[in-house]
């Protein structure tokens, strides 16, 4: 047994000598040991390429995209330079071509302006532009008033206390309702105590007392909805709806249509021959004139005859022309004072009234 034992130990000996020889060997030399570069690895974007990797091409390809972002960039800035200057231009000629668009309605404006003379009093607004003219003629002293109309509320037409059968002076509705000035309307009649407005009346796109068709010398005169005077003889309501009047009121007759005179009925030039009178009119460019003359009274004696109006209304370029409520009914109101001489002595009350606003 001892002997078996001592023989594996040897043989063991035997076996690490070489190695434990090394080892010794190791310990006493100390050689030094170094490791290259490719034995620890490197980020991609560090990594250098292997000798004789030929990395032209992909540098051309950066130059060249390089070169392409710039001439893109460039040319960016040039298509953001000439927007901006095709803009400016389409500006200025979109000025220029609507100045030269109303020029022809500024002299045309010019045109009938001058007829007038100069203007004793103007209101003007975004909504409106009223000039008031002072007109002396051999046989009376009259009055005119222009009206460019800027908006849809810049004139209405309103019933004496707002209710059908009252009255109120064209003074008391100018100031009730606030307005810049006012202008009698329509014809009338009185019954049971009341006045009440002539045939078929329209305020605010509604028919005060029902349609009416025109008889005899009978007219219907008032706005659209485009601010347009409309008027004539209607004799069905369709008829006068498909104007789509947005106000208007009778009377008689008509003294103008396209810019001619027309017959007065024989009524007329002599029922009473001279009075006060009030008389609207439209121009080409939907300007509105109102002419008003004053006269001592209602009897024949002094005033403006229906003839002598429609000289008026030629001599100022009018097209369409209309003889509104006349005699004691005729008023101008103006920046709050009365501008005419009411033949009564005194402003009348009435059931309808034209009134402007600023």
């Amino acid at each position: 047994m001892n002997i078996t034992v001592k023989t594996l130990n040897r043989t063991a000996l035997l076996a690490l000598a070489p190695f434990i020889g090394i080892l010794f060997w190791l310990l006493a030399s100390d050689p030094a040991i170094q490791l290259s570069e490719e034995a620890f690895p490197q980020p991609a974007s560090e990594r250098l390429p292997l000798p004789g990797t030929d990395i032209s091409g992909a540098s051309a390809g950066l130059d060249q995209a390089k070169e392409t972002a710039v001439l893109t960039a460039q040319s960016i800035r040039k298509q953001i330079r000439l927007y901006n200057q095709t803009n400016a231009d389409m500006a200025k000629i979109s000025a220029l071509a609507a100045s030269q668009a109303v020029r022809p309605l500024i002299i045309y404006d010019r045109g009938i302006t001058g007829k007038l003379g100069k203007p004793s009093g103007i209101i003007e607004s975004d909504n409106i532009r009223a000039q008031l003219y002072h007109i002396q003629t051999q046989n009376f002293k009259a009055y005119a008033l222009k009206v460019k109309l800027k908006s849809d509320d810049a004139m209405k037409m309103t019933l004496g206390g707002d209710e059908v059968g009252k009255s109120e002076t064209t003074l008391q509705a100018v100031n009730r309702h606030k307005a810049i000035a006012g202008i009698n309307a329509g014809g009338f009649a009185d019954g049971g105590g009341k006045r009440y407005p002539l045939s078929t009346t329209i305020v605010d796109g509604k028919y005060a007392s029902g349609f009416q068709a025109s008889y005899a010398d009978l007219f219907f005169v008032g706005l659209n909805e485009r601010n347009e005077l409309i008027g004539g003889k209607y004799l069905t309501k369709q008829q006068l709806d498909a104007k789509k009047p947005k106000f208007g009121a009778s009377f008689v007759p008509i003294l103008m249509r396209g810019g001619a005179k027309q017959p007065i009925p024989a009524k007329w030039q002599t029922s009473p021959r001279r009075a006060p009178r009030t008389v609207i009119a439209n121009y080409k460019d939907d300007q509105l004139l109102f002419l008003v003359t004053d006269g001592y009274d209602e009897f024949g004696s002094s005033g403006a005859t229906l003839e002598e109006m429609q000289i008026l209304l030629q001599r100022y370029g009018a097209v369409d022309g209309y003889n509104l409520d006349g005699g004691g009914s005729s008023s101008l109101i103006f920046n709050g004072r009365v501008v005419n001489k009411p033949s009564d002595g005194q402003l009348r009350k009435l059931p309808t009234h034209f009134l402007f606003f600023k």
